[in-house]
């Protein structure tokens, strides 16, 4: 089920169909005041590509630092409570819930951020900032270990990151 603003964000076309601009091309928050109430869900995922040495030192929990994916968990939970504050036209939602999963690899970490929200407008934003705010705390906590002589990172980067699932389902 979706609504006429959910088709128009999800479609290219004319400078009218823009929700986030108003006639004369100024940018503004898109008004979401007349819209019902809705349960809504969206899952995002990316990962962060690492040396395995790297990956089996996280594994092992075997980082000076800390617990590397215990740290990644909070920091993608605070970012998906204040994506408000760091997209400019995002509106400020009810998180109901936060999900984070990871998946070891040989050579790569995956994160899959899921967030629930009953409101007016959906959180995929929320899902997305997640995703890469506890990817960027993961690089973080490695990045002495990712390092080379040159103070490069030639194995280590960020990808992938995208919108998994999107659900929207009206309340009873």
């Amino acid at each position: 089920m979706t609504d006429a603003g959910d088709q128009r964000e999800g479609q290219s076309g004319d400078a009218e169909d823009l929700t986030h601009t108003d006639s004369d091309g100024n940018v503004q928050m898109v008004d979401v005041g007349d819209k019902p109430d809705t349960a809504r869900r969206a899952e995002a995922r990316g990962e962060i590509r690492l040396r395995e040495s790297t990956v089996g030192a996280i594994r092992d929990d075997e980082i000076g630092k800390g617990d590397v994916l215990a740290t990644a968990r909070i920091g993608a939970i605070q970012a998906v409570k204040h994506t408000w504050e760091t997209i400019p036209m995002c509106h400020q939602i009810p998180i109901t819930n936060v999900e984070t999963d990871f998946d070891l690899g040989d050579d790569r970490i995956e994160l899959t951020v899921a967030v629930e929200t009953t409101g007016k407008t959906g959180c995929e934003m929320e899902a997305l900032e997640g995703v890469t705010t506890g990817l960027n705390t993961v690089w973080d906590m490695m990045k002495a270990v990712e390092k080379d002589a040159d103070g490069q990172y030639p194995a280590t980067g960020i990808r992938d990151v995208r919108v998994v699932a999107k659900e929207k389902r009206r309340l009873d």
